[in-house]
């Protein structure tokens, strides 16, 4: 059987700094007989010295796209347009599967190259639950970011920061605030409450038995607003127009950490665009005012915490590519896609 050959692309989004695999487990990768290439990149947390140092491939951004075809192509968030046919396999947080924006062209590049996407988000064990995800690190950033802005102490634009660093200015804002977290038990949810502990908040918590029968009038009680809940079938949404519109509301700020504006699965189906390092905060009423922070790579914000525990979950999966287990439920996933598409779906004989 050959060599396992991934190639690790460069991220053209400009703000994402996180990795999906840390110079310590390249090595590990290395040193088990995989190939690792390494797109030199401007941005990552993580210089190509480091990779060089321990035994991969260094190329140029963007190289990937003339990559040798059996090169398994890994990355975080979307591809650049071009090219028009996807010819590999890639490994990537696509976001194709519920009708968002961009979803159908991106599938039908696959079709039309032949290649594949095993989408990060799912790739899961037996019983459906994610084997890698960024979510804890994105609930604490979003929590972080959100209360920072309900004291009026969020310096924009945003720059990329340690634990530590946000820690410290979390601990100058310590105080009371009516907050909510939605999802409270999931990896997010984990992370909004620890990141609203460092300032002494002590959150409601709701999950799934309080979202069941959502109790509005409590919701619209509380001053801010945590969403980490990212659902697969539909649910009635957790915030409407109406809502915002309510003139006896104490709802102020909003984060929605899920972030996932076009879906028609969105909880929070009160807004149309995502907000950005730049304009983190978007203004959604005046009277009283209510603001939404609802940005889709908040872990890049904390890259080196969230590319290295990100990293220890996915590189242990890596070294099993070729044996199936969780890809192959992940490559059946596309595969539906395509079907669906009218696509012919794809090989099932390897990953």
């Amino acid at each position: 059987m050959t060599a396992l050959h991934l190639w690790l692309r460069h991220e053209t989004r400009t703000t994402e700094r996180r990795t999906p695999l840390v110079p310590s487990d390249a090595r590990r990768l290395v040193d088990s007989g995989v190939t690792l290439t390494v797109e030199d990149s401007p941005q990552r947390v993580f210089p190509a010295e480091e990779y060089a140092a321990v035994g991969c491939r260094i190329a140029a951004p963007g190289s990937w796209v003339t990559a040798p075809r059996d090169a398994v192509i890994v990355g975080l968030k979307e591809l650049p347009e071009e090219p028009g046919a996807l010819i590999h396999r890639h490994l990537f947080f696509g976001h194709a599967y519920k009708g968002q924006p961009g979803a159908e062209a991106l599938l039908r590049r696959f079709l039309a190259g032949g290649g594949t996407l095993f989408d990060l988000e799912y790739l899961v064990d037996d019983a459906g639950r994610r084997l890698v995800a960024f979510g804890y690190w994105a609930g604490y950033v979003g929590a972080a970011l959100a209360l920072l802005h309900h004291r009026d102490r969020l310096t924009v634009p945003l720059r990329p920061t340690s634990k530590e660093e946000l820690d410290e200015r979390l601990r100058t804002v310590a105080g009371e605030a009516r907050a909510l977290v939605i999802g409270a038990l999931g990896r997010s949810g984990r992370g909004a409450r620890a990141a609203l502990g460092v300032a002494g908040v002590d959150p409601t918590c709701w999950d799934l038995a309080e979202t069941r029968e959502l109790d509005r009038p409590a919701l619209m009680d509380h001053e801010l607003m945590v969403n980490t809940v990212l659902t697969t079938s539909p649910v009635p949404p957790f915030l409407t127009d109406k809502d915002l519109d309510d003139p006896g509301r104490r709802l102020r700020t909003v984060c929605d950490v899920t972030a996932d504006v076009g879906s028609p699965l969105n909880l929070l189906p009160v807004y149309d665009t995502t907000t950005d390092w730049d304009h983190p905060v978007r203004r959604l009423r005046e009277e009283p005012a209510l603001d939404l922070i609802a940005i889709d790579n908040l872990p890049s914000l904390l890259p080196l915490e969230a590319g290295t525990d990100f990293s220890a979950a996915l590189t242990p999966l890596l070294l099993d590519f070729e044996a199936g287990g969780a890809w192959v439920r992940c490559r059946e996933r596309f595969d539906m896609a395509v079907r669906q598409l009218g696509g012919p779906g794809g090989e099932q004989s390897d990953v």
